[in-house]
């Protein structure tokens, strides 16, 4: 990539061309789910498929204040608010940020919406959050030491940070393969990747050192986690392509 790309940018118009072509991370929950969400009936998602354990998140969400980090599309965040949440959701996609109002007008929803980059939380002062729920959008990051260090800033004193992940090993795999439960290495050295400018968002080949190590560096303590096959069959079980976290601000 040229010194002068800028992958905020790109990945602002990869994803706003993401939400018009239908993608299934940019389509809202349907009012059904947010009429379960208020019944208290309820689960999201850090990883591909699989339900974040709900011993994860506060047992009671009323009045908790939560920061879906990167996370628009309309599904999580709404979904969180449906179920008694204070949510605020950031995200660099304005088209991303308007399926989550287009759900919280449909079914009257107190959502707040915030465009900008998830290592910027300079518009939320300190200790503002009591959960960050970040699901794996952080590969999308050129760099992750800034995204901890405001996570930090931004939760309270025992808050919970949530974190989904991409293993760095599926860069090496061959792409095509890998939808085939085929584990064929193609690449020696993990890449930055992207296709066509506007096309698919470019992604970011983090070392578990920058993920988990990132997380420690910043002063949170791992207090769960959990891991998922690449892609979410079974011919996938020989690779962990996701992982999740619980990590806890002492």
């Amino acid at each position: 990539m040229s010194e002068d790309f800028d992958p905020v940018a790109y990945n602002r118009a990869a994803w706003d061309k993401q939400v018009d072509s239908g993608n299934e991370w940019t389509r809202p929950v349907s009012a059904e789910v947010i009429a379960s969400a208020r019944r208290g009936e309820f689960s999201v998602v850090l990883i591909g498929y699989q339900p974040v354990d709900r011993q994860w998140l506060p047992a009671d969400l009323s009045g908790v204040d939560i920061l879906c980090l990167a996370s628009g599309g309309g599904q999580q965040a709404p979904t969180l608010s449906a179920a008694g949440a204070n949510v605020t959701v950031l995200d660099n996609s304005p088209r991303q940020l308007e399926q989550d109002a287009f759900v919280a007008q449909r079914d009257g929803l107190d959502l707040r919406t915030v465009l900008g980059d998830m290592r910027d939380l300079s518009a939320f002062p300190d200790d503002s959050f009591d959960v960050v729920f970040h699901p794996v959008s952080n590969l999308f990051s050129p760099e992750l030491a800034p995204v901890w260090r405001e996570c930090f800033r931004v939760l309270r004193t025992g808050g919970s940070l949530l974190s989904g992940f991409l293993n760095p090993d599926v860069f090496i795999f061959d792409d095509d393969a890998l939808d085939r439960g085929e584990l064929i290495v193609r690449h020696s050295i993990p890449r930055d990747t992207a296709g066509d400018p506007g096309e698919w968002p470019v992604s970011y080949s983090h070392t578990m050192a920058e993920q988990l190590g990132g997380q420690l560096a910043a002063g949170f303590l791992i207090t769960g986690f959990s891991e998922a096959p690449h892609h979410m069959d079974a011919t996938a079980r020989y690779l962990p392509g996701y992982f999740a976290t619980r990590a806890v601000k002492p």
